[in-house]
Formats: structure tokens, sequence, C-alpha cells
């Protein structure tokens, strides 16, 4: 089989035969988005790394604490999901997972964006939503492929000029952070049309005060001639 999906409401941990299934491509160990079920593993065992194979690996609605450094074995993975677990960090091996490019990591316990992240050169999807994270790191610029980024329901005060180097984003949900003000470069977003389509960028639930919420629905020309403007005065 090279798909595998494992469900029931008391599974507590990976059956050990799994492992030796080498050619597994696809294995899934969630529930149902649909059945608000949440199974109760809270270790994925380091023999993870057996599966070489592995380009999808589902294991949200769980309650992981801890990701094992094997992981960062797994080089044909490309797509990670760890959403609703209990994880409150990730191992420095993430980085080496180059094929990677769709990581879900909403509804944990993060309070920062992992630096290893920044090494995943083609990540095109990234969700952090639902965490505790404060900041940003500068090189979150080396995501050059990245064109989702969700980052609602944090604790962000501010974001470094170095998200307005992430020119492929298409969609930037920054809503219910901190936000007080905005990179005088975030204009140069053009791919975003916030100003057109609430799915693409949203404010909401933060205390903007430059640009106030009127320019920023204005689009990126709004924001950009905003940013002008004060730099003339």
């Amino acid at each position: 089989k090279k798909k595998l999906k494992i469900s029931g409401r008391e599974l507590v941990s990976v059956p050990t035969q799994v492992f030796g299934l080498d050619q597994l491509q696809v294995l899934e160990m969630s529930p149902e988005r649909e059945s608000c079920l949440r199974y109760r593993m809270e270790l994925l065992p380091k023999e993870i790394s057996r599966l070489r194979n592995l380009t999808c690996l589902y294991v949200d609605s769980n309650n992981l604490k801890t990701i094992p450094a094997e992981i960062g074995t797994l080089s044909c993975l490309e797509r990670l999901t760890l959403s609703n677990n209990s994880l409150s960090s990730l191992p420095a091996e993430i980085g080496a997972l180059q094929r990677l490019h769709s990581l879900h990591l909403a509804n944990n316990s993060l309070t920062e964006l992992p630096a290893p992240l920044c090494q995943l050169r083609s990540l095109t999807f990234l969700d952090v939503s639902d965490n505790k994270i404060s900041t940003i790191p500068p090189s979150i610029r080396h995501l050059e492929k990245l064109e989702t980024l969700l980052l609602l329901f944090n604790s962000l005060e501010s974001l470094p000029e170095d998200v307005c180097l992430l020119r492929n984003l298409r969609t930037l949900w920054l809503g219910n952070n901190h936000l007080q003000s905005l990179p005088a470069a975030f204009g140069e977003l053009v791919n975003l049309d916030w100003g057109y389509s609430y799915c693409s960028c949203n404010f909401e639930g933060n205390p903007l005060e430059s640009p106030p919420p009127e320019v920023c629905s204005r689009g990126p020309e709004g924001i950009r001639d905003y940013f002008l403007s004060l730099h003339r005065i």
C-alpha cells in the first residue's frame, strides 16, 4: 500500500507494523474535520524515519507534545499537518525538509516562529494561526516561494520589514493580533489584493494606527501613498 489512514477515537500510538511499510507515501492519523474528534496520540515515534518515501504526513488533532528529530530524515516529505496539537517547539532538523511546500501548525502552543522554518526554501503554504507567537524573525525573507502565510490569533505587535520581501505572497492573514503599525514597504506586496478580496488579506482585530484601517482598505496603492506622504512631511 502507498496510502494508509489510521482512525479511531482511542488512537494513542502508531501501530509498529506501519514502520515496515517502506513504500508508504501517504500516512494519515487525523480525525475527519467534521467529526470534532481529537485523538490522544502524544508521541510520534522516532521510527517514523523508516518511512523514507513519505510525501504526506497528516497528524492533526492529536495531543502531540514533541516531534522527533528523525522527522528531518523524511527527505521526500512535501506536506506536513500538525495543527491542533500541544506543540511548544519544533526540532531544528525540520529545516532539512527541502521538498516541503505545505506546513500546518495552527492551534498549538508556539511562542515564536521557529528559525529552522525559514530554511524551507520550497515552502508555499505556512499556517501558524492561533498560537502565541509574538515575533517574526527577519530570516523569514528566505521563504521566497511563500504564497500563503496565515498568522491569525497570535500576539504580534509588529512585523519585520523583511516580510515585505515576500513578493510571491498572495494570501496574508494578520487578523486578531496586536499590530499598531505596518512596515513602510508593506505596499510593495502587490500580489495581495486585500482591498478587493477579503480572503487575500485582513487586519481585523488589530489596533492599527499607521496606516489607519481605512487606508488599508484602499489596497497597496493607498498604503504606498500614505507612507510617501509621511516621508514628504
